[in-house]
C-alpha cells in the first residue's frame, strides 16, 4: 500500500493575504495529530474539544494502560453463514501496515488507545460481497480494554460491513477505514452497550479516488460514549455520506464529532445526524466540522444535525462548523436544531384516536425512519427501529 502524506494545512507567504493557498491556519482542523500521548493535554472542560464532555467519567482513558483482553471479535455473514469468499480477518501488529496508515490519533484518548496494546484486527475485502459482512465486538467485562480495528477494501469493490458492539465494557477503540479507488462501500457501526458501559472511539477514514463511502454510526446504549471521526479524500470525485442516529436516556452522555476534510477536487460530502433525548440528565453532543482546503475546487458539502427532546430535563449540544478556503466550490452549508415534539403532529394523531404514547412513538419513528432507510441494510433496519421503540417504552 502506497504511503499517504499526513493531512496538513497549506501555508503561503504571510505577507500576502491574497496568496493561494490561504496563509491562515485552519480553525476547523487545529488539533495536532500524533501517535505520542505527550503531544496532547489531559482532557479538561477548559479545552475546546472537551468542553461538552463529562471528562470526570473518562479519566481512566487519559493514560496508557494494559488492556484486559476480554473483548471478543468475530466475523461472519450477517445472515449467520460463513465468512464470504474474499473476506479475511487476521490479527496484525500495530507496527505493520495497513495499521497506522490512515492519518494519526487526534486527541489524547485516541493516542492512549494506540499505545495501549500491540495488535490490531485487520478486516480486508478483496472482492464484492452479496451479503453484508458482520463484525461483532462483544464484551462481558468492565475491565479496562482496548481494540484497534482496521477495515480495508480493494479497488472497485462493492460491499457492506456492519460492526456491532454489545455487552458490558469500558473500551477504548481505534478504527481505521481505507476504501479502494472507485469502490462503493458502506460501514455501519452499532453501539448497544449496557447502561453502565463506557466507550471512547476514534474513526480515521480515507476515501479512495472516485470511491463512494456511506459511514453510519448508531448509538443506542452506554453510560458515556464519545466517538470522533476524521476523514480525508485520496483523489478527485470521492463521495462521502456520514449518517448518525443516537438515543440518550437519563444520566447518559452520547457524543459524536465529525471532521470532514475536503483536500481533493470535485468531491462531495453529506453529514446527517439525528438524535432523541429522554429524561433528566440525558445529554447529547454533536460537533460537525467541515474544512474545504485551497486544493479542493468543485467541492459540494453539507452537514445537518437535528435533536428531538422527548421529556424535559434533557440537554442537546449542537455545533456545526464550516471553514472555506476555496472560492471555487459547488456549495457548502450546515444547519442544526434542537426542539421538542411538534404539537401539531401529536394533535393530528390524537384527534384521530391514537393514544398519546403511541402518537409519540409514531413521531419518533418518522423522525428516525428516513435515516434508517438511508443506511440501506434491510437486515438491520427492523432491529434498529425495534430498539428505538424499546427505549421509548422505558
Amino acid at each position: 500500500m502506497a504511503e499517504r502524506k499526513e493531512i496538513s494545512i497549506p501555508v503561503a507567504d504571510p505577507t500576502n493575504p491574497y496568496a493561494i493557498p490561504a496563509a491562515m491556519p485552519s480553525s476547523a482542523d487545529k488539533n495536532p495529530r500524533s501517535f505520542s500521548v505527550e503531544d496532547f493535554a489531559l482532557p479538561s472542560r477548559k479545552l475546546d474539544d472537551w468542553r461538552f464532555t463529562p471528562v470526570e467519567r473518562l479519566e481512566e482513558f487519559a493514560s496508557v494502560f494494559t488492556p484486559a483482553g476480554q473483548v471478543q471479535v468475530s466475523v461472519s455473514a450477517i445472515d449467520g453463514s460463513d465468512v464470504p469468499s474474499g473476506v479475511s480477518c487476521v490479527s496484525i501488529p500495530k507496527s505493520q501496515a495497513p495499521a497506522g496508515t490512515v492519518s494519526k490519533p487526534n486527541d489524547r484518548v485516541s493516542a492512549v488507545e494506540w499505545n495501549s496494546g500491540a495488535d490490531a484486527v485487520h478486516v480486508h475485502l478483496a472482492e464484492d460481497t452479496s451479503v453484508p459482512v458482520l463484525v461483532r465486538v462483544h464484551s462481558e467485562s468492565f475491565e479496562l480494554d482496548s481494540l484497534h480495528l482496521v477495515i480495508t477494501t480493494a479497488a472497485n469493490v462493492h460491499a457492506d460491513i456492519v460492526v456491532e458492539h454489545d455487552g458490558d465494557a469500558r473500551l477504548a477503540e481505534g478504527v481505521e477505514i481505507s476504501t479502494g479507488d472507485f469502490s462503493e462501500v458502506s460501514t455501519t457501526f452499532i453501539h448497544e452497550w449496557s447502561d453502565t458501559s463506557k466507550h471512547v472511539g476514534n474513526h480515521r477514514i480515507h476515501v479512495g479516488k472516485g470511491a463512494t463511502l456511506r459511514h453510519s454510526v448508531v448509538t443506542l446504549g452506554g453510560q458515556t460514549v464519545r466517538i470522533r471521526m476524521d476523514q480525508d479524500f485520496g483523489g478527485e470525485q470521492g463521495d462521502l455520506t456520514m449518517l448518525g442516529i443516537y438515543f440518550a436516556e437519563p444520566g447518559e452522555h452520547i457524543e459524536h464529532r465529525t471532521m470532514v476534510v475536503h483536500n481533493q477536487p470535485e468531491c462531495k460530502s453529506r453529514v446527517i445526524y439525528k438524535g432523541a433525548l429522554s429524561g433528566q440528565g440525558a445529554h447529547s453532543t454533536w460537533v460537525g466540522n467541515a474544512l474545504i482546503e485551497p486544493t479542493a475546487p468543485g467541492t459540494d458539502s453539507y452537514e445537518l444535525n437535528r435533536n428531538l427532546i422527548l421529556v424535559p430535563g434533557a440537554i442537546a449540544d449542537s455545533e456545526p462548523n464550516l471553514e472555506i478556503e476555496n472560492g471555487n466550490i459547488v456549495g457548502a452549508g450546515h444547519a442544526s436544531s434542537v426542539g421538542r415534539f411538534d404539537d401539531e403532529e401529536l394533535f393530528y394523531l390524537m384527534s384521530r384516536g391514537v393514544p398519546e404514547k403511541e402518537a409519540q412513538k409514531l413521531v419518533v419513528a418518522g423522525f428516525f425512519n428516513e435515516l434508517i432507510e438511508e443506511i440501506g441494510i434491510p437486515a438491520i433496519s427492523e432491529h434498529l427501529m425495534n430498539t428505538v421503540n424499546a427505549r421509548l417504552e422505558r
